[in-house]
C-alpha cells in the first residue's frame, strides 16, 4: 500500500458517492451547488491535519463543514471538493469550575456547551436559537453574535484561545486561558471571524460568565421605528448592565409568528413596531420591578404605547418562541432572503423606511418583515416568497441602501458564498487587499473554503 493510502487508513475511509447524504451538501441559505468528491468527520485535531496534509500535496480544495445552519452559504461544497465535517469533534475536555474558563473541540454545539456550563455553576453566554444544531467553531469561525451581545458581546469576546489546522496541514495551538496577554500578535483573530479560509478551527478555550439573577422579561410597542433607539437609551440610562436583551420585531414579523406558532400577543393592540426586552441583575438581586419602572417611564415619555411584563417562566417563554419562530417563517415563505445587516442605531430608522418602500414597490407579492438586536447595531430582513430574481433584487435594495451610511452586508453571519460580491459596500480597497494578502501567506494555493469572502 502506498505512503498516501496508509496515511488515509489513519484518518479514516471518507464516505463517497451516495454515502454523502443530501444533508451535506447545503446549509439553511438552501444553497446548492454541486456533489463533494468525498466526506471526512475525524474525531481529533491530528485527522484533520492528515486530510488537510494530503489535499494540500494533491492541490484538493477543502469545504469545512460545522452545523450547518448557515445562511451564506459558507458550508456548502462544490463539485469534486473534499468535505471535513467536525460534527465527530464534539468532547468538552476541560472545564475550570475555579476560574470558569472551559476547552472544546470545535464541533461540541453551542447547547452542550451551555449545559457543561451550567453543569458547573457557569455560564456561557453566547446564545442563539440554534443552539442545539449549530457548533462553537462554527460559531467562532463567522463571530456570532445572538441575542446577549448588548452585554455580553460576540464570539470573539468569548473566545479566550484557539487550536487550528493550516492550509499546509501544519497545526497552530494557542489554547491560552488568559484573558490578558499582550505578547504579540494573537493568533485567534486570524482564525475568529475569518470563516475557515486562512485555518480549520478545531479546538478552543472559551469564557464562561457567573450565570445571571432571574430574568424579568417583557414585551412593548412602539408607533415608529425612530421611538426604537430613544428606548434603547433610557433603558441603558434605567438599567444599566442589567439590561441584556433588546430585540425588536415589526407588524408583519409578529403577526406571522403567531399565525404560525399559535402564540397570541399579549398586547391590546397592534402596532408597528415591537421589542422584547430583559434584564437580569446579580444572583439575589431582582428586576422585575426597575425593569417595570424603566418602561413606565417610557410609557410616559411616548418612547413606547403598550408593554406586558411576563408573570411568569411560560409567559416568558411564549414571548422568546414569537421571536425564535424563524425556522417555522422561513419555511413559510420559502424561497426567502434572509439579510444579516449592521448599522448604527442613528440611521437604522431610516434605513427600514427607504428598504421596506422600494421592496414593497418592487416586490409587492413578498411578505418584508424586520427584526433584529437593535441593541447591538443588528438588523436581519426577510423577504419571501421569491424567485431568483427576486432574492437577487432583495440584495440589490438592502445593500445599496447601506451606502453612506457606516454599515455592514453582514453583522453575525459571515460573507460565505452569497455575500462576497456586496463586500466592497463594507470594505475599503484597503482593507480587501489586506484581506487578499493575509490569505496568500497562508493559503497561497487557495485551497481552504475557496470562493468565500474574497472572489
Amino acid at each position: 500500500m502506498s505512503a498516501k493510502g496508509e496515511s488515509m487508513t489513519r484518518v479514516g475511509l471518507p464516505l463517497t458517492g451516495t454515502e454523502i447524504e443530501e444533508r451535506f451538501l447545503s446549509d439553511w441559505s438552501g444553497l446548492k451547488l454541486g456533489r463533494p468528491q468525498e466526506l471526512h468527520r475525524p474525531t481529533s485535531t491530528e485527522e484533520v491535519a492528515a486530510i488537510v496534509r494530503q489535499c494540500h500535496e494533491a492541490g484538493r480544495k477543502i469545504t469545512v463543514q460545522g452545523g450547518l445552519t448557515g445562511v451564506a452559504g459558507g458550508a456548502v461544497p462544490a463539485d469534486g471538493d473534499v468535505v471535513i465535517n467536525l460534527e465527530r469533534m464534539n468532547r468538552i475536555e476541560q472545564l475550570d469550575p475555579i476560574e470558569g474558563v472551559m476547552q472544546v473541540q470545535a464541533g461540541a454545539t453551542l447547547q452542550q456547551v451551555q449545559e457543561a456550563a451550567a453543569a458547573q455553576g457557569w455560564m456561557f453566554a453566547v446564545d442563539l436559537g440554534a443552539r442545539g444544531s449549530c457548533q462553537v467553531g462554527g460559531n467562532a469561525a463567522t463571530n456570532a453574535g445572538g441575542v446577549r451581545v448588548i452585554r455580553y458581546g460576540t464570539m470573539r469576546d468569548a473566545v479566550l484561545g484557539v487550536e487550528a489546522v493550516l492550509a499546509d496541514g501544519s497545526v497552530v495551538s494557542s489554547l491560552t486561558r488568559l484573558v490578558k496577554n499582550s505578547s504579540g500578535l494573537d493568533p485567534r483573530f486570524l482564525f475568529v471571524g475569518t470563516e475557515g479560509t486562512l485555518g480549520i478551527i478545531t479546538r478552543l478555550t472559551l469564557r464562561l460568565h457567573p450565570p445571571p439573577g432571574a430574568l424579568a422579561t417583557a414585551l412593548v410597542a412602539a408607533q415608529d421605528s425612530e421611538a426604537l433607539p430613544r428606548l434603547l437609551r433610557s433603558l441603558k440610562r434605567s438599567l444599566g448592565h442589567a439590561l441584556c436583551t433588546f430585540e425588536f420585531m415589526s407588524a408583519p414579523f409578529m403577526r406571522l409568528a403567531s399565525r404560525l406558532t399559535g402564540v397570541a400577543s399579549p398586547l391590546r393592540e397592534e402596532a408597528p413596531w415591537y421589542v422584547l426586552v430583559e434584564a437580569a441583575g446579580t444572583v439575589d438581586q431582582a428586576m422585575d420591578e426597575p425593569l417595570q419602572a424603566a418602561l413606565g417611564q417610557a410609557l410616559e415619555g411616548g418612547e413606547i404605547v403598550d408593554c406586558a411584563v411576563a408573570a411568569s417562566l411560560s409567559q416568558a417563554a411564549a414571548f422568546w418562541r414569537l421571536r425564535e419562530s424563524i425556522p417555522e417563517i422561513l419555511t413559510h415563505l420559502k424561497p426567502a432572503a434572509t439579510l444579516d445587516i449592521g448599522l448604527p442605531g442613528t440611521q437604522t430608522a431610516s434605513y427600514v423606511q427607504q428598504v421596506e418602500a422600494a421592496l414593497r414597490e418592487r416586490l409587492p407579492q413578498a411578505e418584508h418583515l424586520f427584526l433584529g438586536h437593535l441593541g447591538d447595531n443588528n438588523l436581519h430582513l426577510i423577504s419571501g416568497p421569491v424567485d431568483e430574481a427576486g432574492l437577487h433584487l432583495v440584495d440589490q435594495i438592502a445593500y445599496g441602501a447601506l451606502g453612506g451610511r457606516g454599515g455592514t452586508v453582514s453583522a453575525e453571519h459571515g460573507i460565505g458564498r452569497l455575500k462576497r460580491e456586496h463586500l466592497h459596500v463594507t470594505r475599503n480597497a484597503g482593507e480587501l487587499e489586506l484581506m487578499r494578502r493575509l490569505k496568500q501567506a497562508l493559503d497561497p494555493q487557495g485551497l481552504l473554503n475557496p470562493g468565500r469572502i474574497l472572489a
